[in-house]
This record gives C-alpha cells, sequence and structure tokens, in this order.
C-alpha cells in the first residue's frame, strides 16, 4: 500500500488530524491548487487520519453522481450493498483505480487520486461492517458516451438531420477532455458559445419524430449551460452542492470528508481575484457553516511557490497570506485559526492564493481570492513552502 509522503511530520499531521476531528460532523479539506503534490499528499494523510481516529466514513468530491458512483463501486469492491471486495491489488486491470477514474474530472486523474483510492478499497477490505463511501456532489453530467447515443440515434432515425446535429455536438464534446473556459484561456476554443451549441443540438432532437434520445440530449445541454463558462461564473453553485453532503449525512449520519478547492471550502463568501466585479459569492462551505456551526471545520492547504507542470508560480505579493507565512521560511507550518491567540493575531481581511485551470504566471497577481475575515473562513490553515506537480494518468 503506497503511503503518500507529505511536507509534514507523521506526529504533526496527527496533531493536525486531532484538531480537525475532535466533535467535526463535517470536515472541508481545501486546496489552494488542483496541481500541486504536495497539497494533495497532505489532504490525503490528514483523510486517512479522520478515517482511522475519527471514524470518518464518507469522502464527498467535486464530480458528479455518475462518477462517484463509479468510485464507490471501485472503493467497496463493487458491491451493490457497500460490502467491500478484495483489495486493488488483486483486481485485473480493468477493475484498477485508474480504469474507476477514467470518467472523472480531469483534477482527479492523478496517480495521487488513484492511490487514494487504492487506500480506501484496503481500508474498507478490512472493515466491511464501516466502509468509506464516495459521493458527488453534483447531480448527474453528461459525458461522452451520451453524445454517442444521440448521433446514433439521429444517425438510425433521422439520417438527414445527422451532418446538422453533428456539427454542433463535435465541438463541444471536447469539453469532457479540457474545460471550455480553459480552452478559452489556452486559445484552443472552437469558437461559438458550447450553450448555444448545446441548445440548437437540443432544438434538433426535440423536433424528431422519434424523441427516445431526448432525455439524454437534455442533460448535455445541461452540462454545458452550467458549466463555468455557461455561467459565466467561477463559483459553482454552492447550495445545491452543500444539499448533496447534508442530505447524505442526515440519512447516514456519517462523518464526512469533503474535498475540493478553497474558494468551495471556506466557511465564509469569498471574493474571486478572477472575477472581482461579482463581490462576495457563496461556498459550499459556507453553506455547511449555516447547517452545522463549529460541527463543520474548514481547512485550507496553501503554498508559497513552485513548480505545478502547468507552470512555475512565482513567490505570492507581499501582502498575501501565503508571503506573510512564507517569511518563517519553514519547508511546511500550520495554525488552529479557532485558538484566542491566532483568532486575535489574524483577525482580520486576508487574501489567499489560488491556482485555476486556466493560471497564468503573467497575471498571477489575480490568482487569489480574499476573505472579510480569516478566522472565520478558515478554522485551520496548513501552508507548505514549496511544491512540485501531481502525476497525471493517461
Amino acid at each position: 500500500m503506497t503511503t503518500q509522503a507529505s511536507a509534514l511530520p507523521d506526529a504533526v499531521l496527527d496533531q493536525v488530524a486531532e484538531r480537525i476531528g475532535a466533535g467535526t460532523t463535517i470536515a472541508g479539506l481545501g486546496e489552494s491548487t488542483r496541481f500541486a503534490h504536495e497539497t494533495f499528499a497532505v489532504r490525503e494523510q490528514l483523510f486517512r487520519r479522520l478515517v482511522r481516529r475519527h471514524g470518518f466514513r464518507a469522502l464527498a468530491v467535486q464530480d458528479d453522481a455518475r462518477v462517484a458512483a463509479a468510485l464507490d463501486k471501485f472503493v467497496t469492491g463493487g458491491a451493490e450493498n457497500g460490502a467491500a471486495g478484495p483489495p486493488a491489488a488483486e483486481t485485473s486491470a480493468a477493475g484498477t483505480a485508474a480504469a474507476a477514474l477514467d470518467g472523472a474530472w480531469r483534477p482527479w486523474r492523478t496517480a495521487e487520486m488513484a492511490e487514494a483510492l487504492d487506500w480506501i478499497r484496503a481500508f474498507n477490505h478490512d472493515h466491511p461492517d464501516h466502509p468509506v463511501r464516495i459521493l458527488g456532489v453534483k447531480p448527474a453530467q453528461a459525458r461522452p458516451a451520451d453524445y454517442d447515443a444521440v448521433l446514433e440515434h439521429v444517425r438510425v432515425t433521422a439520417p438527414g438531420r445527422l451532418a446538422a446535429l453533428a456539427a454542433h455536438l463535435d465541438p463541444i464534446r471536447t469539453a469532457h477532455q479540457i474545460d471550455e473556459h480553459v480552452q478559452r484561456a489556452r486559445g484552443i476554443h472552437p469558437g461559438g458559445s458550447f450553450a448555444e451549441h448545446a441548445r440548437a443540438a437540443l432544438a434538433i432532437v426535440e423536433h424528431l419524430p422519434d424523441q427516445g434520445v431526448l432525455p439524454l440530449m437534455r442533460r448535455i445541454a445541461g452540462f454545458h449551460e452550467r458549466s463555468v463558462a455557461g455561467r459565466n461564473d467561477y463559483a459553482g453553485d454552492a447550495r445545491t452542492w452543500a444539499a448533496t453532503i447534508v442530505g447524505h449525512q442526515r440519512r447516514t449520519g456519517a462523518r464526512i470528508a469533503y474535498w475540493d478547492g478553497i474558494a468551495h471550502t471556506a466557511a465564509t463568501p469569498v471574493t474571486l481575484g478572477l472575477a472581482p466585479e461579482r463581490g462576495a459569492q457563496p461556498t459550499v462551505g459556507a453553506v455547511l457553516r449555516e447547517q452545522y456551526g463549529a460541527g463543520y471545520v474548514a481547512v485550507a492547504i496553501g503554498f508559497h511557490h513552485g513548480d505545478l507542470g502547468i507552470a512555475d508560480v512565482p513567490a505570492p505579493a507581499q501582502d498575501w497570506l501565503d508571503a506573510r507565512l512564507g517569511t518563517a521560511g519553514q519547508p511546511a507550518l500550520w495554525l488552529d485559526l479557532r485558538t484566542p491567540e491566532a483568532c486575535r493575531r489574524w483577525n482580520a481581511p486576508a487574501t489567499v492564493r489560488v491556482i485555476s485551470g486556466i493560471y497564468d504566471p503573467a497575471r498571477d497577481a489575480a490568482e487569489h481570492l480574499t476573505v472579510d475575515n480569516l478566522p472565520a473562513a478558515v478554522d485551520v490553515l496548513v501552508h507548505l513552502r514549496e511544491v512540485s506537480p501531481v502525476r497525471r494518468l493517461p
């Protein structure tokens, strides 16, 4: 079983996990980037401790219900009732963690995530009566196979409309490999709003005599309309995602770890540097804080600088929290902002580095979020000096 190396020593991780887990119902473990091995490793090591020592039995991730069902099936050994089968080492190539991640959102398709799933599967094998389950915070979304099904249906039932339909669907299905807003940032977007293409495709299917694939086409249109580009909004659907987590917790009574970016796990609204004109936006963590009070703990795992594979990230602006923490020169440090001393010291607005999929070092000054009061937004803070890239799956 792989143990992911962490920048924090085991004894310190034990201490941090104890502070997070004590009396907590839901822990939001947020990273400032999805591209750093070290931030993922800290989160994953904390999660293992929350499972082993504090009875956490669910992992919520930012992905849709169908993807999460595939991940849950893998970690429970494929058993419908949740009883785990053999550890991952005994499975065929088709039954590997990497295969389970095949349809997942691209940021999850890493060797680090695969190792985390392998660990959960092995834990469940050893604890069949109390397995860790995985849930996605988003409703079921379109997948590439849905496009194929729609096109094949039209090829058979209305071949005269196939070319027009394909002209709309072929360019937009690329969003399942690279998000539309990322394509725009990288200059590889084929042109035309994907949401508009999807609505035009939906209109074609709606006017066919045989509407057997209409539900799939509606799902495709909804995927593009609710995307970052479709909504022109990075914030996500905070209340819908939070409701999924709350619903699972109330049905099962499970203690839940929620993995996402800091912009979603923060316990108060945040203002994104990439969209300051929108002002403070609601977060999943803020909704969970409303629901659970101190039973929701927001953890922020950030960094000072490093190579993320997509770019070399320079030292942050001097007035950012990351720069202030970096002056200590330590490889890693952590703070419990709920203690009276820390709360007094950091009781102020804060600007925190966040690195999105459209990061460009030339505009590093915009890659941040701000909160009105740091201790209100973050309960436990972990800061790493330097990071390196995650290992992408093929």
